[in-house]
C-alpha cells in the first residue's frame, strides 16, 4: 500500500516528514500542499513532482471546502495555535492525521481534536518524535525488563541552545504566550511524554513547577547597546554578544541559508531585532518536579542558554542499576550488583541520505514510518492522543503550578503507559477553577486574521529539525 499525503503547512517541519516520501515513494506519496507562503508553496510543488495541479491550495479551508478525501492522510505542520480547527475538518473527512507537536495550545481543543479523530475512526499520531529514538526505546525496554529494578528517579534535560533559544523563542514564531503558547508545552511536551512514558504504569500524583524569564530582558541589555537591532549596534557591544542576528543569520550562520535579502532581513523583520528589545515573554529556563504513586520522582530541566543544541541529556537512577544517556544514541548502563558498565549504541535504520540531515537524530523519519504502518493497519500509533493527552496535560499542570507558586495535586486516575485510556475529561485542578480564575496560558485564541498574516510570514526555515 502506498500511502497519499496532502501537507498542510510547507515549512521546516512539512518539509522534514515529507521528505520520507522522496526516498520510499513505495510506500508515501505526497499529493497535495496547503500553504499559504507563495514562495514556499512553490518550491514544494517544484520539490515534489506527485503533486497533483488540483491539489495545490492556499489554504486548508479550501482543501476542506471540496467535501472529499483526496487522500489517505494529511499531515498538519501549521503554527502551534492552528492545529484544531484542520485537525477536526479533516479528521471529519476521513483523513488519517500526522499532527505537529503539541496537538493545540489548550486543554479544550486538545480533548476535542481528539473526539473528532475518535468520532471518525481516524489515525491520530502526535509528533512526540523521541519516543522513536532507538536509544530511548532501548531504556524503556530496559525499564520494562527490570534491568535497573524499580524506578527511583529521572533526571531529564532539555538544552535548548543559546542561538536555537534566541531565533524561536525571542526573536521567533514562540516568543510571546499570547500568540503561541508557553515554552514548556511547545517545546518539551515530548520530553514529558518520554517521562511518563518510561515511569510505565505509574502515575502522576502531584507537580510543581519554577522558572522564569531570567535573560532576554532589557535590564540585562549590554552596556552601550542603544539600538534596537543588531545591525546599528555598535560593532563593540555587537562584536561581544553571542546573540547578535549578524552572528546568526546568513548563508555561513546557523540559520538563514536561504535568505534571499538578508540585508533587508536583518533591517526589517523581528530576527534582525536585538534580544533585549523584543516583547517575548515566555520563560527561558524552568524545572518540573513530578511525584509518583509509587513514591518514584522526577525531574525535567528546560534551559535556554546552552551550548549543546536540544540534545538531552539523560540520568535514570533504579534499586538495582543506573541508566545514563548523554547523546540521544549512546545507552550506558551500570549494574548495583556486577559493577559492571555496559554500553549500547542502538542501529539506526535509515537511509544515508537521511542519516546526514539528521533531524532529531533521525526519530522524524521513524515517526513517520510507524505513521505508515498505523494507517496501513488501522491501528493506534505509539503516540496516539490517548497517550499524547497525558504529556499535554501535565505540561498545563506544570505551568499552573508555577503560575500560582505552589504543588498541583494531579491525582488523575488516567493510567499512564500501554493500557487505553477512555477518560478524557478535564484535570481536576482546572476544572475548579472559576472563569475568574483561569490560568494565565489558557488564553482566548488571537483573531483569525491575525493568525493567517503570521502564518504568511513564517520562514520555510522557521522551526527547525532539532527541537
Amino acid at each position: 500500500m502506498v500511502v497519499s499525503v496532502i501537507v498542510v503547512g510547507a515549512g521546516s517541519r512539512g518539509n522534514t516528514y515529507s521528505n520520507y516520501g522522496t526516498l520510499c515513494s513505495d510506500k508515501l506519496q505526497i499529493v497535495g500542499v496547503c500553504e499559504p507562503k507563495e514562495s514556499a508553496r512553490k518550491k514544494f510543488t517544484e520539490k515534489f513532482s506527485s503533486i497533483k495541479s488540483d491539489c495545490v491550495f492556499n489554504d486548508w479551508e479550501s482543501c476542506a471546502a471540496t467535501n472529499k478525501k483526496l487522500a489517505d492522510a494529511v499531515f498538519i505542520t501549521t503554527l502551534d495555535q492552528m492545529h484544531k480547527e484542520p485537525a477536526i475538518a479533516f479528521a471529519k473527512l476521513g483523513y488519517n492525521i500526522l499532527l505537529e507537536k503539541p496537538m493545540a495550545t489548550t486543554h479544550e481543543d486538545c480533548v476535542q481534536i481528539n473526539q473528532a479523530c475518535q468520532e471518525n475512526n481516524v489515525v491520530l499520531a502526535v509528533c512526540h518524535v523521541l519516543r522513536y529514538l532507538p536509544a530511548f526505546q532501548t531504556i524503556q525496554k530496559m525499564i520494562a525488563d527490570g534491568v535497573i529494578g524499580d524506578v527511583q528517579n529521572i533526571q531529564h534535560l532539555e538544552p535548548v541552545g543559546y542561538y536555537h533559544f534566541a531565533h524561536s523563542y525571542v526573536r521567533g514564531n514562540w516568543h510571546k504566550e499570547s500568540e503561541s503558547t508557553f515554552s514548556l508545552l511547545a517545546k518539551c511536551c515530548h520530553d514529558l511524554d518520554l517521562l511518563l512514558w518510561w515511569m510505565g504504569d505509574r502515575t502522576c500524583l502531584a507537580v510543581s513547577s519554577f522558572g522564569t524569564l531570567q535573560h532576554f530582558k532589557a535590564s540585562n541589555a549590554p552596556k552601550g547597546a542603544t539600538a534596537d537591532r543588531c545591525v546599528d549596534c555598535p560593532a563593540e557591544v555587537e562584536g561581544a554578544c553571542p546573540y547578535s542576528a549578524k552572528k546568526i543569520y546568513g548563508p555561513d550562520k546557523k540559520w538563514g541559508k536561504d535568505i534571499e535579502d538578508l540585508e533587508d532581513f536583518l533591517k526589517t523583520s523581528n530576527y534582525g531585532k536585538c534580544v533585549y528589545k523584543m516583547d517575548n515573554d515566555v520563560c527561558d529556563n524552568q524545572v518540573v518536579s513530578m511525584q509518583f504513586d509509587n513514591g518514584a520522582t522526577a525531574t525535567l530541566s528546560m534551559v535556554g542558554c546552552t551550548e549543546k543544541f536540544c540534545t538531552r541529556s539523560v540520568r535514570i537512577f533504579g534499586s538495582k542499576g543506573q541508566i545514563t544517556c548523554d547523546d540521544m544514541e549512546t545507552v550506558t548502563h551500570f549494574d548495583f550488583n556486577t559493577r559492571k558498565t555496559t554500553v549500547t549504541k542502538p542501529e539506526i535504520d535509515v537511509p544515508e541520505e537521511i542519516k546526514a540531515k539528521g533531524g532529531h537524530h533521525h526519530a522524524d523519519w521513524l515517526c513517520v514510518e510507524s505513521f505508515i504502518k498505523a494507517v496501513e493497519s488501522k491501528s493506534p500509533a505509539l503516540t496516539s492522543p490517548e497517550v499524547s493527552l497525558h504529556a499535554h496535560f501535565l505540561a498545563m499542570h506544570a505551568e499552573d503550578a508555577r503560575l500560582q507558586q505552589t504543588t498541583i495535586n494531579v491525582a488523575s486516575k488516567w493510567v499512564i503507559g500501554g493500557a487505553e485510556v477512555t477518560k478524557h475529561e478535564k484535570p481536576k485542578h482546572m476544572a475548579a477553577f472559576k472563569p475568574s480564575d483561569k490560568p494565565a496560558h489558557h488564553f482566548e485564541h488571537p483573531d483569525e486574521t491575525k493568525l493567517k498574516d503570521q502564518r504568511q510570514e513564517q520562514m520555510v526555515w522557521e522551526d527547525d529539525d532539532e527541537d
